[in-house]
């Protein structure tokens, strides 16, 4: 159990996920009704995502995987992506000190070799500097799209099956996961998704089979600290069966105490 604070006295969270993803939507609409360019809603959106790194440590969470950039983004205005890309390059510089104090390892999935050069380079620094943090794995899902990550994972497969290093009738759900960007991180126990959008957006379709999703009506630059809170509150309140029945998880309660 952790208690966590909301301003108005402690709030306890019977359940504290071990890894939660986020889909960081509404940027633009936030901008928008404001009469701004849509660039200025990611640039305010920054920090929320310094307020849901720092909570998330502070929580105990052991793994953060934000959706920061979709294959899909590519095709938006290039102006837009190329201001997206020298934010996201700024991001990398400005919250390099905040992860090395609070022991958090910078992580990246996705088609990487699609980014400029310079933001490459700064993940690669990033990397370096925190591989050996162990607090909190800060998973960045950048260039990235979950059908893209099944088909780099099937090409995989099917050069080793090719080369004999694998027997096709062995494949199982193991060894998809063993062939994905990040094979070693547990599929996500919650998916947030803001703006009161109900839809996961190519986003871990592999892992997010057994994944409980919670929706917020917030848009990502105005999700504060209690909505956080809030949003894990729902997520903590409810019964994770993985198909089975109440009964059965009652029983497998009272074998394990």
């Amino acid at each position: 159990m952790k208690i966590s604070s909301n301003g108005n006295g402690p709030t306890v969270l019977s359940k504290v996920p071990r890894h939660v993803a986020v889909v960081m939507d509404g940027n633009g609409r936030w901008a928008k009704k404001r009469f701004l360019p849509r660039v200025e809603g990611h640039r305010a959106g920054v920090k929320s995502v310094r307020m849901i790194v720092e909570e998330s440590r502070r929580l105990g969470i052991r793994y953060l995987t934000l959706f920061a950039f979709s294959t899909e983004n590519w095709q938006r205005p290039r102006d837009e992506v190329s201001s997206l890309m020298k934010l996201f390059a700024q991001y990398l510089e400005s919250e390099l000190e905040l992860m090395l104090k609070n022991d958090i390892r910078l992580r990246a999935v996705g088609d990487l070799s699609r980014l400029p050069k310079e933001v490459q380079h700064s993940l690669q620094k990033n990397f370096d500097r925190t591989k050996d943090m162990q607090g909190m794995d800060l998973v960045l899902a950048v260039s990235y799209g979950g059908r893209d990550e099944l088909v780099h994972a099937a090409r995989r497969i099917a050069e080793k099956a090719r080369s004999g290093e694998l027997d096709p009738d062995s494949i199982s759900e193991a060894t998809i996961t063993e062939h994905l960007y990040a094979p070693d991180v547990p599929d996500p126990d919650v998916l947030i998704r803001t703006s009161d959008e109900n839809r996961i957006s190519n986003f871990l379709l592999w892992q997010l089979a057994y994944s409980e999703i919670v929706v917020t009506p917030v848009l990502w630059p105005d999700f504060s600290k209690e909505e956080y809170t809030r949003c894990l509150q729902e997520f903590s309140g409810r019964t994770r069966r993985f198909g089975l029945t109440d009964e059965q998880l009652a029983q497998g309660a009272a074998a394990a105490k």
